[in-house]
C-alpha cells in the first residue's frame, strides 16, 4: 500500500512538473534529499530522481510559467566551480570512478540553478523551506525517538544508499535543518505548527547527539552558539540551552561520553589520525597536480604516491580537503569564495530586511541561514559532504529572499491577491439557468 501511494505521488509530481516547473523543482528536492523511494524495496532501484529532473526540464523549456533569468554573484561563482570541475575531470587518476561522481554532482548543481530560475515568490520560498525541513526532519524525529527509547545505546543512521547514510553525515544534515525549523516556527501563525516544530527541533538535536558523531557535536555547538547570539533574550535562551545540553549528556551512556572525550586527545585516536593522514595526502596532491586527482582520490594508485601512510587509503572526511585533493587549489578557492559570498548575502538579508515592515519576515530567514551555514562550516570540516544538496538549497533560499526584497515583490503579490479576491467575490450573472 505504501509503495502504491508513493508511486502515485511521484507520478503526480512528475506530471505537474511538466506543466509547472516550480512544482517539479520542489518534487526533485524532496526526492533528492529524503529519498522516499529507498524506503520501499520495490522502488529502491527506480530512477525516480531522473524522472523528476526530466519532467522539470521539459516543463522549463515548454511552458510559459514565469522565469527569473537574472544571475546573482553566487550563481556566477557556482557556475565557475562547475566549469572547473569539468576541466579537472579529464585529468582524474581514476577516470571511470570519477566520472560517476562528476555526473551525480553536475545533476545536483544543474537542478540548483534551475531552482533559481523558476522559483521567485514568497510562497515558493516557504514551500522550499518546508520541503527541506520535512525531507530531513522526518529522519531526525524518528532518530530522536529511537535515541530516547534506547537510552542512546545505539547510533542513529540515515537512509541506506544515500548521501546521508553514515551516522556522521545524517547528524550534520540534522544540525543544518534545525535552524530552518526555527525560521518556520518564528514565521508561522499556527500555534500547533509552532509547537510541533519546537518538538521536532528538540528531537533532531537528540538524534544528532545520538549519532555519536564527534563532528556533529562540534557542529551543533557552533550552530547553537550562533543561534543564541542571533536571537533575542540571550540570557534565558542561553540558560535553557545549557540545561538541555546537561540533560542530554547525563542521559547518554558512558560509551558516548568516552567517545566524545576523545576530541581532546585526537592525537591518540585512530580515526582522527586517519583523517590527518588523508588531509596531508590531499595537500600533497594539490601541491603536485594543478587540476587535482579527480573525484575519486582514495584509490591505491593515488595513496601510494601522495599518502604519508600508503597502506592507509581513506577519503578526506572534510569538505575542504576533499575539494582540495579532487580539484586543486583553484577548486578550493572557488568553493570557499562561493560559501563566503553566501554567508555575507545571508547577513545582508538579515539586516536590510528589517528596514521595511513588508520585508521583515526575511530577516529571520537570513539569520537562520547563517546559523545553518555555521553548522555546515564546522561540521563539514570532518565530513565528506562537499556536494550535498542541503547547503546549496540554503543558498537558494538566501538568493530568492534577496531577489524578492530587491524587486519589491510584496507590491505585485498584493495586487495579485487583490485581483484573485475580486474574481472570487464576483457575483454570478442572473440568467434563465440560475435558480
Amino acid at each position: 500500500m505504501l509503495t502504491l501511494a508513493l508511486a502515485i505521488s511521484l507520478a503526480t509530481l512528475a506530471i505537474l512538473g511538466l506543466r509547472h516547473p516550480a512544482i517539479g523543482v520542489l518534487g526533485w528536492t524532496w526526492v533528492s534529499l529524503m529519498n522516499p523511494h529507498v524506503l520501499t524495496w520495490r522502488l529502491a532501484g527506480a530512477p525516480v530522481a531522473a524522472l523528476m529532473a526530466v519532467s522539470t526540464l521539459i516543463g522549463l523549456l515548454t511552458t510559459s510559467d514565469r522565469r527569473n533569468l537574472k544571475f546573482s554573484p553566487e550563481m556566477v561563482v557556482l557556475g565557475l566551480f562547475m566549469v572547473w570541475m569539468c576541466i579537472t575531470l579529464p585529468f582524474s587518476v581514476s577516470f571511470d570512478e570519477s566520472f560517476k561522481l562528476w555526473n551525480r554532482v553536475m545533476k545536483i548543481d544543474l537542478m540548483i540553478l534551475v531552482a533559481l530560475f523558476v522559483l521567485y515568490s514568497r510562497k515558493h520560498i516557504t514551500m522550499l523551506c518546508w520541503v527541506l525541513v520535512v525531507s530531513i526532519g522526518i529522519y531526525g524525529v524518528k532518530g530522536g525517538l529511537f535515541t530516547l527509547a534506547t537510552g542512546g545505546s545505539y547510533r542513529v543512521w540515515g537512509p541506506e544508499g544515500t548521501y546521508i547514510f553514515g551516522n556522521n553525515e545524517v547528524a550534520l544534515a540534522l544540525v543544518m535543518v534545525i535552524p530552518l525549523m526555527r525560521y518556520l516556527q518564528m514565521t508561522s501563525s499556527n500555534v500547533w505548527i509552532r509547537r510541533g516544530l519546537v518538538a521536532a527541533m528538540v528531537l533532531c538535536a537528540v538524534a544528532a547527539i545520538g549519532s555519536q558523531s564527534r563532528g556533529a557535536l562540534l557542529a551543533i555547538t557552533a550552530m547553537a552558539t550562533v543561534m543564541w547570539w542571533r536571537g533575542p533574550h540571550r540570557l534565558p535562551v542561553g540558560l535553557l540551552m545549557l540545561l538541555l545540553g546537561v540533560l542530554l549528556v547525563v542521559f547518554m551512556p558512558d560509551s558516548w561520553t568516552e567517545r566524545m572525550s576523545t576530541i581532546k586527545t585526537y592525537d591518540q585516536d585512530d580515526s582522527a589520525n586517519q583523517r590527518l593522514n588523508a588531509w596531508e595526502m590531499a595537500w600533497n596532491i594539490a601541491k603536485d597536480r594543478l587540476f587535482g586527482a579527480g573525484f575519486m582520490v582514495s584509490v591505491p594508485e593515488v595513496c601510494v604516491v601522495y599518502s604519508p601512510i600508503p597502506t592507509d587509503c581513506r577519503a578526506a572526511h572534510s569538505i575542504y580537503f576533499m575539494v582540495l585533493g579532487e580539484h586543486g587549489f583553484i577548486g578550493l578557492g572557488l568553493f570557499l569564495t562561493f560559501w563566503i559570498m553566501v554567508w555575507r548575502a545571508a547577513g545582508r538579508l538579515r539586516v536590510e530586511a528589517l528596514r521595511k515592515p513588508e520585508t521583515a519576515w526575511l530577516s529571520p530567514l537570513g539569520a537562520m541561514a547563517q546559523v545553518s551555514l555555521a553548522g555546515y562550516a564546522v561540521g563539514g570540516a570532518f565530513l565528506s559532504l562537499s556536494y550535498y544538496d542541503l547547503p546549496y538549497n540554503v543558498m537558494v533560499l538566501v538568493v530568492l529572499g534577496r531577489r524578492w526584497m530587491e524587486r519589491k515583490a510584496w507590491v505585485e503579490e498584493a495586487a495579485e491577491a487583490a485581483r484573485m479576491n475580486g474574481l472570487g467575490k464576483r457575483k454570478p450573472r442572473i440568467g434563465l439557468g440560475v435558480w
